[in-house]
């Protein structure tokens, strides 16, 4: 059977793709790598961060809605410290979240971060 490597990227719809932008770049910390142009206007984007994470935007607001509150994008945080550094972080910028809980595996995961179109995005430390 032929392996698989990890995720290459995960794709995400918004509906507004200049303020998701910022968001993903204020908040994550993620930068453009790639501007995906259609007739003259940014339709999408891939954003990247300096290690593994790669996460595409594709204007599509119709998606983006019936998506809103659903956690569809977890993203690993090295250490439980970590997942407290994060929590500073999003306060300093002050975003709202719902705190840190226990995992499944008993580490630590934030919860409640939303990017501007209402998607719960969590950060995991096992």
């Amino acid at each position: 059977m032929a392996e698989l490597a990890g995720f290459h990227h995960v794709k995400l719809p918004v509906s507004d793709i200049e303020r998701s932008r910022e968001w993903y770049e204020r908040v994550l910390g993620l930068t453009v790598d790639i501007e995906f142009v259609e007739d003259g206007t940014v339709q999408g984007l891939a954003l990247v961060d300096a290690g593994t994470v790669s996460v595409a935007l594709r204007v599509d607001p119709l998606r983006a809605a019936a998506m809103s509150g659903f956690d569809a994008m977890a993203l690993a945080v090295p250490t439980r410290a970590d997942i407290a550094r994060w929590q500073k972080r999003l306060d300093e910028l002050g975003e709202p979240h719902a705190g840190i809980v226990s995992g499944h595996r008993g580490g630590s995961v934030l919860v409640g971060l939303h990017d501007p179109d209402g998607l719960e995005i969590r950060l995991y430390a096992d």
